[in-house]
């Protein structure tokens, strides 16, 4: 499994631009590109078995955004509000993740005061994962819960997060 969560992350680093460019050409909006990415990335890993090696995978990424698009444009012009999910939501697949990243050392070597500061530079929706998974130490399932939304997407935005805030912490030391 451990294997399995740095293979999501190497995926996200190595993909997440073209889909987030992708998706800001559609969107013209920076937060409605950043949600459409994250459920991008959260639907591949749950379907990442489905993928045809046939294809480039990046391509196979760019067409699960444009059908997440395509479906949260519908779902506005309907006017359909709530909460809709599908059974691939339900699915979850468990990711160890009680061995401490590098990110993850990172954060616990920042003094407190400095590493408050640094995380107010991130994005509220990222700001709001850090502090619940580390200063209220809630669980991957409790934050999704928390925020109601879907397990995966609170995965790809704590490993987004925590990239974000990683780099915060590298160029200010540089």
């Amino acid at each position: 499994m451990a294997g399995q969560q740095a293979a999501f992350r190497y995926l996200l680093d190595s993909f997440w631009t073209d889909v987030y460019a992708f998706q800001l050409k559609r969107t013209k909006n920076e937060y409605d590109a950043e949600e459409v990415t994250i459920q991008t990335f959260s639907r591949a890993f749950d379907k990442l078995h489905t993928y045809d090696p046939q294809y480039v995978f990046k391509t196979w990424l760019i067409t699960i955004s444009k059908n997440i698009h395509i479906d949260l444009v519908r779902k506005k012009n309907a006017s359909i509000q709530g909460n809709t999910t599908d059974d691939s939501h339900d699915k979850v697949y468990k990711i160890a993740d009680d061995t401490p990243t590098i990110e993850d050392s990172l954060i616990n070597e920042q003094h407190l005061a400095q590493l408050l500061s640094d995380i107010k530079q991130l994005k509220p929706p990222y700001q709001e994962v850090i502090n619940l998974r580390y200063f209220q130490e809630k669980s991957y399932k409790e934050i999704a819960a928390s925020l109601d939304e879907p397990l995966n997407n609170i995965k790809v935005k704590l490993l987004r997060a925590k990239k974000l805030l990683a780099q915060i912490i590298q160029s200010r030391e540089a």
